[in-house]
């Protein structure tokens, strides 16, 4: 069947099931969602039925409970994960990758796609403030594929002993998997001041303890962006400690990154460029579909570990003549050409047009915090630095916890939740510019008083 047919169909099937679903979730609890998703795969005889029903329903069946079931992050009431909408040209150029189906680790797999990684990371180098003539990278899963590499790269030049990483204590949770990953020796989470941020002079001193304890301090770990409160750590200033101290210094800039694309924000990294390894996620602000991070290195010649030679990917007389593919770029051996999407939004919006998006979600942020203290029942517990927003319903943790679960049962909206200072708190998280704010909080206030009645 033709791939046109199926492509209409699957939009048919996506404007039916969303009108179905009426909202950014569906009205269901997770055992009836989950009763209707095995009730479709029945009527085929199961996953993996004997006979096949065919392309045509195949694809109707498939995408119409997929898209029922979704928490769909272009619905204004969607708001609780670092989850964007994708723009539509980006999801255009996804299919293409799909219908083409290259793998980067080889150029006679991807003979286009192999220069086009190349120059987004230059240009992403030089976004960074990284010298591009000198900078390397590649494109990644996303934050926890970038971090992973950043620690590994930094171990592989350690000396041996007892290797130990320092990051802040709200740092993402795959630099502790990472670490084991690696057979590092732990990872010390450094304190912060009272914006969540990680304290230079704490940074410091755990330093020099781990070198008076005879340990190797392996890399500092500074965020730009938690998860929690969208905090950037004060990246000028650990830079100055890491190096001081001959410390490799990685960045998870995973959300943070964006403010590279905003004149308002861009100040909030600075010193980002000073960074050994940075990590940053297109799929976050970048509305570009899962998955595309982005993992750079100041030095190229840092990655020289990663080179491989496998005699049928890319021999030495075949690299002699040009047909070199990213086989010594990645973690990875096959690999989608997810720079293709990536391109694609930076080339129809622009860093302008990039920046003026960041900045709406900004605006919403801090619209959001004004509402919020002007609620005598909402309480702001975080004020927003990025687009996040961190809050309470003024009542206990269990009312908190509750009015979330009620929004999604009733398919009302989607709302974050996270823990701060032992307290139960809920998060908006603004990556959709058309996101309205005020109804979202008159739906959390009012579930909080259906909960606490």
């Amino acid at each position: 069947m033709r791939l046109n047919v199926l492509i209409d169909e699957v939009l048919r099937a996506m404007a039916e099931s969303a009108a179905k679903r009426g909202g950014p979730v569906p009205a269901v609890t997770p055992a009836e969602l989950a009763a209707r998703v095995r009730a479709v795969l029945d009527e085929a005889g199961g996953a993996l039925p004997d006979s096949g029903t065919g392309p045509l329903e195949a694809v109707s069946a498939i995408t119409s409970l997929l898209v029922y079931g979704s928490a769909d992050p272009a619905d204004p009431a969607c708001a609780a994960h670092l989850h964007c909408p994708p723009l539509p040209e980006a999801v255009a150029a996804d299919l293409a990758v799909s219908a083409l189906n290259p793998s980067l680790d080889s150029w006679d797999q991807a003979p286009a796609a192999v220069t086009l990684e190349r120059e987004l990371v230059t240009a992403l180098a030089g976004l960074t403030r990284f010298d591009p003539g000198r900078a390397s990278g590649t494109v990644t899963t996303g934050g926890s594929e970038s971090n992973l590499m950043g620690l590994m790269l930094a171990r592989d030049r350690a000396p041996a002993g007892r290797r130990r990483v320092f990051c802040s204590q709200g740092a993402h949770f795959s630099i502790q998997r990472a670490a084991a990953l690696l057979g590092l020796d732990g990872v010390e989470p450094i304190a912060t001041d009272a914006t969540h941020r990680m304290d230079p002079a704490s940074l410091a001193a755990a330093l020099t303890g781990c070198e008076r304890a005879g340990d190797v301090p392996v890399a500092v770990v500074a965020t730009a962006g938690t998860t929690d409160t969208g905090a950037v750590d004060p990246l000028a200033e650990i830079a100055d400690v890491a190096s001081a101290h001959g410390v490799w210094l990685h960045v998870d800039a995973a959300h943070g990154g964006g403010a590279l694309l905003s004149d308002r924000l861009a100040p909030l990294v600075r010193g980002i460029e000073r960074a050994d390894s940075v990590g940053i996620d297109l799929h976050k602000f970048g509305w570009v579909p899962a998955a595309a991070g982005v993992f750079l290195v100041r030095d190229a010649g840092a990655m020289a570990g990663l080179e491989t030679r496998a005699a049928y990917l890319n021999p030495a007389d075949d690299v002699a003549e040009g047909y070199d593919g990213l086989l010594g770029q990645s973690l990875r051996t096959t690999r989608r050409a997810d720079c293709a999407k990536i391109l694609v939004v930076l080339r129809s919006l622009g860093r302008r047009g990039l920046g003026e998006l960041v900045d709406r979600c900004h605006d919403l942020a801090l619209r959001a915090a004004d509402l919020i203290v002007a609620d005598p029942e909402l309480e702001l517990v975080a004020p927003p630095v990025l687009s996040t927003v961190v809050f309470r319903y003024r009542d206990g943790d269990e009312v908190n916890a509750a009015l979330r679960r009620r929004l999604l049962r009733q398919g009302r909206a989607v709302v974050g939740r996270t823990e701060l200072d032992g307290r139960v708190c809920l998060k908006l998280t603004l990556l959709n510019p058309e996101t309205d704010v005020a109804s979202l909080l008159s739906a959390v206030v009012m579930a909080g008083r259906e909960e606490s009645r």
